[in-house]
């Protein structure tokens, strides 16, 4: 285990010293250490654009690597938990309607409240929670309590969303409304700021660390329900514990950079083949390897043309042709015991 995550580890360093070195503005790996050890007090000398770089580094490149690595974690840990609680592996951290909720709210914000980034991120959050909360009471009031009927009830939360945010983007002022829903449904960093970081970091490092410390019952739920239960598991408190806490780590990342496709679905293949299917293992290594492949994709994303390419255009491009790959690689019946 701890070689696994050591590697996943110094994956994630070599990936944040490349995000720092490149851009439009050039930083060498030296150039970076340096200012990371100024930035602990030390006294190196910075040289003759020390102004410069630490402007470069220090209000944009540095809080914009450590969102990516921060929201790239909370998809690939909850995207773990999902598949497992749900024991499929095209399961993904949007299948309660999680995105589409906040995707609503983000365009109710852009067209009723004035378009404030403050306003944007907590109309995102509240309709992010709210809408795994409509499915899960769906679920609850059905006659047949099971994980297809919340699956389902997530699909059909997610339409509702989906068809609330069409409407929007049809009564949305086309030249100043419109774009700005369309380009946070299709996700960026390039507003990211140190405000950001602080607010994402303490519940998404506190929700993975639940979800660790408690990955033992996760194990014990992909067994199914029935097995879970004869070992003295209360699957129904605790699926809605999991999913509670991978939905808020989830919203709380997605409404400050706006929706992000397929992260969430390939991170925990590459972490169950890499890593094992132990979710005490899985959950760290799936948070780890998301961050940095997510700041890799962000990386690409703001230097492969001359402007700015928005990260789902990326993780799609990436995301879909994986998927392909795995589709066609692994034999039936290879995942939960299927």
């Amino acid at each position: 285990m701890k070689k696994k995550l050591l590697g996943a580890s110094l994956f994630l360093l070599v990936v944040f010293f490349v995000s720092m070195s490149i851009g439009r503005y050039h930083l060498g790996p030296v150039d970076v250490v340096k200012l990371l050890l100024k930035g602990m007090g030390s006294s190196v000398k910075l040289g003759p654009n020390a102004t410069a770089l630490k402007t470069v580094f220090w209000s944009i490149r540095l809080p914009r690597a450590l969102l990516a690595i921060i929201v790239g974690a909370s998809l690939g840990t909850s995207g773990a938990v999902f598949q497992g609680i749900f024991r499929n592996p095209l399961v993904s951290p949007d299948i309660l309607g999680v995105s589409q909720g906040a995707g609503f709210g983000a365009a109710m914000a852009i067209m009723f409240l004035g378009g404030t980034t403050i306003g944007i991120q907590t109309s995102a959050f509240f309709f992010g929670i709210t809408a795994v909360m409509i499915a899960y009471g769906i679920s609850l009031s059905s006659m047949e309590n099971s994980v297809v009927v919340l699956v389902l009830a997530g699909v059909v939360v997610s339409a509702l969303f989906m068809a609330g945010l069409s409407f929007l983007k049809y009564i949305a002022d086309p030249y100043t409304e419109l774009p700005s829903i369309v380009f946070w449904t299709m996700g960026s960093f390039q507003g990211a700021d140190w405000k950001d970081v602080i607010y994402s970091f303490p519940l998404v490092l506190c929700g993975i660390s639940v979800l660790t410390a408690l990955g033992w019952r996760l194990n014990v739920m992909t067994l199914g329900d029935e097995e879970a239960k004869s070992l003295g598991i209360n699957v129904n408190k605790m699926r809605l514990f999991f999913i509670a806490v991978s939905t808020l780590i989830v919203a709380s990342s997605i409404s400050a950079v706006g929706t992000i496709a397929w992260l969430g679905l390939v991170v925990p293949h590459i972490g169950r083949y890499l890593a094992g299917s132990d979710h005490k293992t899985l959950i760290p290594f799936s948070a780890i390897l998301g961050g940095a492949l997510l700041l890799l994709m962000d990386t690409i994303a703001r230097t492969m043309i001359s402007s700015e390419i928005p990260i789902s255009i990326i993780t799609n491009l990436v995301g879909a042709p994986f998927l392909a790959y795995l589709l066609v690689r692994k034999k039936s019946g290879a995942w939960y015991g299927a």
